[in-house]
């Protein structure tokens, strides 16, 4: 009997501290607003909105000790609309995020599945659409440069190093997973970050091949067990982007400028966060320029005001478009997991023929050459 008490002791202090080196966390946020929206195909609307700042999601996240500084992790990360329950990311379970790999305390960590690239991991914070203070609508035209996570990377190998005194560098690698195309709907991206004094600067690189014809105008053109698939930006043979930002924290206050391009060939089409924008005929190069300036400031501990403009100049289809954007944002944190919001988005084109302004994350572009967008809303987190 002594024995048996003393096994079932035994288990129970084992057991508890197996627990104790590994857990498990339940997180998500919730993302729902009514946005008025001046044009949308010739015509004002109401809608009720899903994500207008941050998608709304549900994950799980993982870490199991290993002993000498290593850990075992994992991240499954689902996005939905709250507004209707669907699946985001193309109807995937776990489309925001799906990787398992291995952390060291003293490297780094190296993961696979589906992954972030380096221009959303260490350009994007510095930009309004990387943050709390933004988010989706106060993303770069079409997204182009990738800032708002767009899409992620599949098949991804990735190298996230740990903070060396305020320095921070990683690189990604995402397969093509075709036998006879290696490099048929690939990705390979790097990038590096630094912090000292209130000041943060980043920097990242991004590239994208497909194999696709010069007749490509779907996603059925690509290769669809690639790297990208789905949530396609643009049908293009190579996309290169590349940016660079940096900000200074000075008490409450927060001033910051980013820049970033993005260079198409043979493009073909727009993806389908692009609103319907209208053919553009043969495929053609594609050019996208940057220039973001924002600030964000802290009236009190729950109140805050944020906004940005963008200068974005391309060249597409033959034509020299040129957008600007302006966003303003106000919010009022109600608890420590509780916001309400208030922000607004105006983009004009000088150029509406080949393309046609929306305020990213909306479901259809403006007939003329403006959108103005209006959102109120509120933000739970768990």
């Amino acid at each position: 009997m002594k024995k048996t008490l003393m096994v079932a002791a035994l288990t129970g202090v084992f057991a508890t501290a197996a627990h104790a080196q590994s857990s498990v966390t339940l997180y998500g946020l919730i993302d729902a607003g009514i946005t008025y929206t001046n044009n949308q195909h010739g015509s004002s609307n109401v809608q009720e909105t899903s994500g207008s700042i941050n998608g709304s999601r549900w994950g799980l996240r993982g870490a199991e000790d290993l002993g000498g500084g290593l850990k075992a992790i994992f991240t499954l990360e689902n996005g939905f609309g709250i507004n209707d329950g669907t699946l985001k990311q193309n109807s995937r379970l776990f489309g925001r995020q799906a990787f398992v790999g291995l952390a060291s305390d003293q490297f780094g960590a190296v993961t696979l599945g589906r992954q972030y690239d380096s221009m959303v991991d260490y350009v994007a914070p510095l930009a309004l659409t990387g943050t709390q203070y933004g988010g989706t609508q106060f993303a770069h035209p079409f997204d182009n440069d990738n800032l708002n996570n767009s899409f992620r990377v599949n098949n991804s190998v990735k190298f996230s190093s740990v903070n060396y005194a305020g320095f921070k560098f990683g690189a990604l690698y995402g397969f093509s997973n075709q036998a006879d195309g290696f490099a048929n709907n690939r990705v390979y991206s790097a990038g590096a970050s630094y912090s000292f004094a209130g000041f943060n600067f980043g920097a990242g690189y991004l590239q994208i091949n497909n194999n696709a014809g010069a007749n490509a105008t779907t996603a059925a053109a690509f290769n669809t067990s690639g790297a990208v698939n789905g949530d396609n930006t643009f049908f293009a043979t190579r996309q290169q982007t590349w940016g660079a930002g940096g900000n200074y924290t000075l008490g409450p206050a927060t001033f910051g400028l980013v820049y970033t391009q993005t260079n198409l060939q043979d493009l073909a089409g727009f993806g389908s966060g692009a609103g319907g924008q209208p053919s553009l005929g043969a495929p053609t190069s594609a050019h996208f320029q940057n220039f973001e300036a924002n600030a964000r400031y802290a009236l009190t501990p729950a109140l805050s005001i944020a906004g940005s403009y963008t200068y974005t100049k391309a060249s597409l289809a033959a034509t020299r478009p040129h957008f600007n954007q302006v966003n303003l944002q106000t919010d009022y944190a109600l608890s420590k997991r509780t916001d309400v919001y208030l922000q607004a988005e105006y983009v004009t084109t000088n150029e509406n023929a080949v393309v046609h302004p929306i305020v990213n994350g909306l479901s259809a572009a403006s007939a003329t050459n403006n959108q103005v967008a209006v959102t109120g809303g509120i933000r739970h987190r768990f």
